[in-house]
């Protein structure tokens, strides 16, 4: 007994108790239950799809070393109106619709890092996947597209170079 009350089984009362009335809840809760473990289920296959992709994103921060460090080749893929008002500094524009990872120019290219960039991602991820398929073993894209870029402040090129 300690300071007048009797000593207290190891670990706490309701936790010793959970084995015998985890199947009670599931009985009871059981919707509850279920959206538990699609949730759960989801959560794990959206992680292995993301561990598994050939093509990585990259945030600005790591674009500008990739670009410093390894001389990475940015492709721009947005709408030309929209590449003229910012693009990355030496990135270079395909239109979308002239993308051809199968180009000569670009096979030139196949073992650099590759940076495909749009307005906010989601064509680059199109996009890159493409590159994928025509072998192109390190290929990127700039998570969030020229949003992300401008949101971290770096500088813009204008115009069409």
């Amino acid at each position: 007994m300690v300071f007048g009350r009797p000593a207290a089984r190891s670990g706490h009362p309701a936790m010793n108790d959970f084995p015998q009335k985890l199947p009670e809840f599931i009985h009871n809760h059981w919707a509850l239950c279920l959206l538990f473990v699609i949730l759960l289920v989801g959560l794990i296959v959206t992680q292995l799809m993301h561990m598994l992709r050939k093509d990585k994103s990259l945030t600005p921060a790591q674009l500008t070393q990739l670009i410093n460090r390894e001389n990475a080749l940015v492709i721009d893929i947005s709408p030309l109106g929209d590449y003229e008002k910012a693009h990355i500094p030496g990135a270079k524009h395909v239109a979308m619709s002239q993308f051809d990872p199968e180009n000569k120019e670009l096979a030139k290219v196949k073992d650099m890092p590759v940076v495909v960039v749009c307005k906010t991602g989601q064509t680059a991820a199109k996009a890159t996947q493409r590159l994928v398929k025509a072998g192109f073993q390190r290929v990127y894209r700039l998570n969030n597209g020229m949003m992300s870029w401008k949101q971290a402040d770096l500088p813009v090129s204008k115009g069409r170079n």
